[in-house]
């Protein structure tokens, strides 16, 4: 699926296309003019918005929707958002903003504004497994569960003392149950459980073999351990990558925290409307 993909690629005028080692205001500059044959791929907590205390607190940024909107219309709806995160907390963060998007690390996928969410490649987890796991919340007061549907996630930034102990307690699980589909996400304060044999890179890839994606050179910005598999996919799909906070391999540029990565969005949109204007 990667070759055939890559062999459809936009060629997005080569001369505008960013070159390896360009700086990330010269990448903005170049990308504004070839947008028309890009897709912009967004992960959200530690990339787009800055981390807080909890999940149910992050906040979005004055100015941010209307940037993602921007965008969207630029690339004729070709810009998603790349989650851990269900579509349906997506869509209460960025209330009343919708946007498409890829959740739950590949299990659900929206290729439009208008369209319905379809769960791909995503079995359910065992009900017994989630109960096992969620137990673990127990070993410490500010362990937090979430439970996304597709996976179960062990927040402990209010814990962190608890990091050790909470890991031990998931690999006797696994221990136990050899044989079980799963595999651990760690994460920043986070250790997430979830089905095994899908990720956002699988996501990532069936994305792109759909309209408006279909063809297009791919733009993705990503944070943490979760991204680094589509990192790894954006040189098949005819794309590149930039990491938040850390380098990653196989990256064009990183940058330092999200407040940055949502300046240079920022100037992608201008550097768009001087183009359009020029």
């Amino acid at each position: 699926m990667i070759e055939s993909l890559a062999s459809r690629v936009i060629p997005a005028r080569e001369e505008a296309w960013p070159v390896e080692g360009a700086s990330l205001d010269l990448i903005a500059e170049k990308l504004a003019k070839c947008l028309d044959a890009c897709a912009i791929l967004l992960d959200i907590d530690g990339t787009l918005l800055d981390l807080a205390r909890t999940p149910r607190e992050v906040w979005v940024p004055p100015g941010l929707a209307a940037t993602l909107r921007t965008l969207h219309e630029r690339t004729n709806g070709a810009l998603a958002l790349v989650s851990g995160r269900s579509l349906n907390d997506i869509d209460l963060i960025f209330a009343p903003e919708r946007f498409p998007a890829i959740g739950g690390h590949g299990a659900e996928m929206r290729l439009s504004i208008g369209s319905e969410a379809v769960a791909t490649h995503a079995p359910p987890m065992d009900q017994e497994l989630k109960r096992r796991l969620a137990a673990i919340a127990r070993l410490s007061p500010g362990i937090l569960l979430e439970d996304k549907g597709y996976s179960l996630a062990l927040h402990y930034r209010l814990a962190p003392h608890a990091e050790k102990a909470i890991y031990e307690a998931v690999s006797l699980i696994r221990a136990d149950l050899p044989n079980a589909p799963i595999e651990v996400l760690p994460g920043k304060c986070v250790c997430e459980i979830k089905p095994s044999g899908f990720d956002k890179a699988t996501g990532v890839r069936e994305l792109m073999s759909h309209e408006p994606f279909l063809g297009r050179r791919p733009v993705f910005i990503g944070d943490d351990v979760t991204d680094e598999s589509v990192f790894a996919a954006m040189p098949g799909l005819g794309g590149i990558a930039f990491s938040v906070g850390r380098h990653a391999q196989g990256v064009a540029g990183q940058f330092d925290e999200p407040s940055h990565v949502r300046a240079w969005l920022l100037r992608l949109v201008n550097y768009g409307k001087a183009s359009a204007a020029s």
